[in-house]
């Protein structure tokens, strides 16, 4: 969670083509549950609401959410093989603000290398992010308030972009169907968005993605924070020390790019099938460093140990992904830090000079 200090620049093999069908962990079960049961649940737990005598407030809240998520999931599912970053930052920022003119190079940057720019569709950074990437690489999630509704003028009336009344189906989307996370200058909602996120990955509740923090030339906004969360969480042993390695503080555009196409260099996704965790990877890693992962990270191995193996049967819904090599063993669901730590290390071992 340093600041970064690279000073030289480097190709990225990163594909930004090859993601997972779904980016949430999937649990692949022997008997896998047909769409049409769970459609069926859908409708009992609806008919449910009646038998309840369930209030016309309650049953406006579960209505707008089923019907928000379903449109959203309609917009994202052509894009899902497709690697998408969200950028979260302050809305209230103008364009001549360093912390905006940042959120452009990035989302330029990004969009360079093929990844699609998501972010809430509104001003400041949001529009920032989305100037620099243009509309065909932009993808938005507006919030409807009574005070701000309307989304920048590149996104705006795009068929990527999605209208929400609740925050929560909203933040759901903002996690759920992208790979990273960058985040700059922002406020309560800025902040809240970092601390869920964090949370989800730190718990398992959301796959490993690269979160970045982004501070702006001269500015302290994110290593302060580093500091604190250094000082009180760590400090007080209210998180582990290995669950700072989920998320990194950067004081320029390049660094925060690097974090994120590094990660996906060699990693490429991860599944549980049955008891055990499969990382899918781009290059196999050889016997020494699989000695050597074996004794560094046998804390987070249940039994067993880390082996390399191929697909499993039960992996075909990413039937495009079915060639890459990958490691499975018996996570113990717990040290989703340390995890990250060692898909740093194939990462690095295993990149191109």
């Amino acid at each position: 969670m340093a600041k970064s200090d690279r000073t030289s620049r480097k190709p990225h093999a990163a594909r930004p083509d090859v993601s997972e069908t779904h980016s949430l962990p999937t649990e692949h079960q022997p008997v896998p549950q047909p769409i049409a049961q769970l459609v069926d649940e859908i409708k009992d737990t609806a008919e449910k609401l009646g038998r309840d005598q369930a209030s016309r407030g309650d049953v406006k809240i579960l209505a707008r959410a089923l019907k928000e998520l379903r449109y959203a999931f309609k917009v994202f599912t052509p894009y899902r093989r497709q690697r998408k970053v969200t950028v979260f930052g302050s809305a209230r920022l103008q364009p001549e603000h360093p912390a905006y003119q940042q959120a452009v190079k990035f989302g330029r940057r990004m969009a360079e290398v093929g990844w699609y720019v998501v972010t809430g569709a509104g001003g400041g950074i949001m529009e920032g992010a989305h100037v620099g990437a243009g509309r065909t690489h932009s993808m938005g999630l507006n919030i409807m308030l009574p005070f701000e509704q309307e989304s920048n003028y590149i996104i705006n009336d795009d068929p990527k972009l999605v209208h929400f009344k609740y925050f929560f189906t909203r933040k759901l989307m903002f996690v759920k169907e992208v790979h990273a996370i960058a985040l700059f200058a922002g406020g309560f909602g800025t902040q809240d968005e970092l601390w869920e996120t964090l949370t989800l990955v730190q718990t398992g509740k959301r796959d490993l993605m690269p979160i970045v923090c982004v501070d702006y030339p001269g500015s302290t906004y994110w290593s302060d924070w580093l500091e604190y969360v250094k000082r009180h969480l760590l400090g007080e042993e209210l998180i582990s020390p290995a669950d700072l390695s989920l998320v990194k503080v950067v004081d320029d555009v390049d660094a925060a790019v690097d974090e994120v196409l590094e990660f996906y260099t060699i990693y490429n996704s991860m599944r549980f099938v049955r008891d055990k965790l499969y990382l899918r990877l781009h290059k196999a890693p050889d016997a020494a460093l699989l000695d050597r992962l074996n004794d560094e990270f046998q804390d987070i191995v249940a039994s067993g140990k880390i082996e390399l193996v191929g697909s499993h049967s039960l992996e075909s819904e990413d039937e495009h992904l079915a060639d890459l090599p990958r490691l499975a063993f018996v996570f113990n669901r717990r040290d989703y830090g340390r995890l990250r730590q060692l898909v740093d290390v194939l990462n690095r071992e295993l990149a191109d000079d």
